[in-house]
């Protein structure tokens, strides 16, 4: 009896423990997003700065500004697309999205488009200027 008790209370530590690590992995994903795309909306305005206060209209930046190239996500590895609404550029403004897992917020995608399954909200940079 004495170990069924001991088994089931290891049972609970252990679906509690699972829960907080999955949630933690969660923030620290979107904590990625986040500085990834901070990196990004840099990298925007380094250009708009050298480039007669031009953004680049194809949201493709050289490695002068992202040197180790355009971030992905880091849950699925793909990079952010124009088709899904993850970002849009012009010469005069831009706007980068990335889903987030762990929170819930009203923020769109740079097309007003709803995240996609199994994330719950967006963060997006847009031009400062």
């Amino acid at each position: 009896m004495e170990l069924l008790i001991v088994i089931a209370v290891i049972g609970i530590l252990i679906s509690i423990s699972t829960v907080a690590y999955t949630s933690a992995q969660k923030k620290t994903r979107d904590s990625r997003r986040r500085s990834d795309l901070k990196a990004v909306q840099n990298g925007f305005e380094q250009y708009y700065a050298d480039n007669s206060n031009n953004y680049p209209a194809t949201c493709s930046l050289s490695t002068t500004y992202m040197p180790n190239g355009m971030p992905t996500d880091p849950k699925t590895g793909t990079a952010y697309t124009a088709t899904a609404g993850w970002y849009s550029c012009s010469t005069s403004a831009y706007c980068v999205c990335a889903a987030l897992e762990g929170e819930t917020n009203a923020t769109t995608n740079c097309s007003g488009g709803a995240p996609p399954s199994g994330y719950t909200g967006f963060y997006c940079v847009k031009n400062v200027q």
